[in-house]
């Protein structure tokens, strides 16, 4: 069981932690053959329309999305990323249809039913109350005796209420469960349904569903003041489960997890449990410096691509999502295909740590829009800030609340305990400086053939870069960013992939901490079963000045399958320019 050393509970990060993996717990595995080819970019200025734009450029007239207690799919086995040219606005969805969901690829009932109880008194819009004192969120791992006997308290009386009401456990935990598994007919196209995963609903939802949840909790134990603890995972003394969440008699404690995963384990923010590698802290915050620093210049590459009625699901996700968040949902949950609790989205809101997992997520929104500093820290789009969300509130009153009531934590009340984030100074070093292996590649040149191609092993292709040597001024007006398009998976499984740019290795995993990692692409398994597109975007302006390669005609990217490769199919690779 791998365990974070000592050595690395002190401030002084910068020269304590070691470099050395964590105790090697897992035995490498021989990487897969590599498939070579050439792919030349199609993207450049023209090809990218903005950080606010809709992907094929179309014009939406639609100005209040109104997204309630389901998930978006298109009733087709296969869905397009295409958003559509316009849009209509969305209705509440009607409660009293709520259904058990279908599996895409068979057509048949799930086996689980998420809906919620029905509410016969209407829909009341929501208002933030007056802030008259802050709810105070602290660091799981350093909460005292009492905070953690009043946190099972409100869990065990939550636990206690009856399954029909809205604020039971169960009930809260099916609020997450109904959003992913097509619960819900749009009102408009009953063949149509919700997701607020994988796009840029994904930071606000969630912080609406934990605002509400512990809103709940305060009110069972009748403490206002009472706030979530977070799971701390992106500092190093935090990068083990929590003890208060593994204590056996407790009611925070969940059976359905991965037990060697227990303290003292050591987290692993790359996590793959079909491919697992030992955990490392210099890995975990070169991880973290990647998803908040490096790769979000743009809005849409931190929170996730533009999603709006009649736009096929899995748009896009963010850095965290599409990383830190889904490695650790699958190393809580199971070592099982379907990876309950926390491995899948039916069952994650059943975890008591899903929920302190997610308020460090919200806390690493907070923090990546207080180091933004002048730059824009959300999108001044309506069809973002006006878009809005059903949930029940601690008076088991259903309310509809929207996005641009939740763009700043202490406007709704609450507050995190102060931590260190040592991340943003592991900037990681290159491996190879001006590296060859671009110009050396024996890739084929087949440019417009090979594509769509299955990711079952390694596949290394030339990306031809339509511009080099560019100004620091064009630096700061546009992000070099690589695209990876077309990414077809079934949800029902975990998935993931990792992304090196010239890397002379055999085994470019083993390039994690080092700047050649260019980030990766993973999801959390659905209960439901369908094949979706999706996409990623890649920032390299900086690697590439880091690898000092911004001279360079073409790079060689290398796509890595750590999960599932069989089932993933990659559509294009292109360089774009994003303004």
């Amino acid at each position: 069981m791998a365990s974070l050393p000592l050595s690395c509970y002190t401030t002084q990060f910068s020269s304590s932690i070691s470099t050395q993996p964590l105790r090697r717990r897992f035995s490498a595995q021989t990487p897969p053959p590599t498939r070579r080819f050439q792919v030349r970019s199609t993207g450049g200025p023209n090809n990218e329309k903005g950080e606010n734009s809709p992907p094929n450029g179309g014009k939406f007239d639609r100005r209040n999305l109104l997204m309630g207690m389901g998930g978006l799919y298109s009733a087709a086995n296969l869905v397009p990323t295409d958003s559509p040219a316009s849009a209509t606005p969305i209705s509440s969805p009607d409660i009293s249809k709520c259904s058990t969901g279908i599996n895409l690829n068979t057509n048949q009932p799930l086996d689980v039913n998420c809906c919620p109880p029905k509410k016969d008194d209407g829909i009341t819009n929501y208002k933030l109350p007056p802030v008259t004192k802050m709810r105070f969120r602290p660091a799981a791992h350093l909460a005292g005796k009492d905070y953690i006997a009043k946190y099972e308290k409100a869990v065990a009386a939550m636990k206690a209420l009856d399954d029909s009401d809205p604020r039971s456990y169960s009930q809260q935990a099916n609020v997450h469960c109904a959003y992913c598994n097509l619960t819900y007919e749009q009102s408009e196209d009953s063949d149509i349904k919700l997701q607020i995963h994988n796009s840029w609903h994904f930071y606000p939802w969630h912080r609406w569903y934990l605002y509400f949840y512990e809103r709940i909790l305060g009110s069972l134990i009748d403490d206002p003041t009472f706030g979530l603890p977070f799971w701390n995972w992106d500092n190093p003394p935090g990068m083990v489960m929590p003890d208060m969440f593994a204590v056996t008699t407790s009611p925070l404690y969940d059976a359905r997890r991965n037990l060697a995963h227990l303290p003292p384990a050591a987290a692993d923010l790359n996590y793959s449990p079909q491919n697992p590698t030992e955990p490392s802290v210099i890995n975990n915050l070169t991880t973290m410096y990647g998803e908040m620093v490096r790769n979000v210049s743009k809005l849409e590459d931190f929170y996730g691509a533009k999603y709006v009625v009649g736009t096929a699901p899995d748009p896009g996700p963010g850095t965290v999502e599409r990383g830190s968040h889904t490695a650790l949902h699958m190393w809580v949950g199971e070592n099982t295909p379907t990876g309950e609790d926390m491995g899948n989205f039916y069952s994650a809101g059943r975890e008591s740590l899903f929920y302190s997992h997610h308020a460090n997520i919200d806390r690493l929104w907070s923090t990546w829009r207080g180091l933004r500093g002048k730059k824009p820290k959300g999108f001044k789009d309506k069809d973002w800030l006006d878009a809005t969300y059903l949930f029940y509130d601690e008076n088991k009153n259903l309310v509809q609340v929207n996005v641009k009531d939740a763009l700043d934590n202490e406007k709704m009340g609450y507050t995190y305990q102060k931590v260190d984030n040592p991340w943003v100074n592991y900037r990681p070093k290159p491996k190879v400086k001006k590296s060859k292996a671009a110009k050396n590649s024996k890739a084929l040149t087949a440019t417009d053939t090979i594509f769509p191609v299955k990711l079952d092993k390694v596949v290394k292709v030339l990306v031809d870069r339509p511009r080099k040597s560019r100004s620091k001024k064009d630096k700061e007006d546009e992000e070099e960013l690589l695209v990876i398009e077309g990414i077809e998976v079934d949800n029902s499984k975990f998935v993931r992939f990792e992304v090196f740019i010239n890397d002379e290795d055999d085994r470019p995993e083993d390039l994690r901490d080092k700047a050649e990692f260019a980030g990766a692409y993973s999801q959390v398994p659905h209960k439901n079963s369908t094949r979706t597109k999706s996409k990623i975007r890649l920032g390299l302006t900086e690697l590439l000045e880091d690898l000092d390669v911004d001279d360079d005609d073409q790079i060689l990217v290398a796509l890595v399958p750590k999960a599932g490769g069989e089932d993933i199919t990659i559509g294009g690779i292109k360089i774009i320019y994003a303004s």
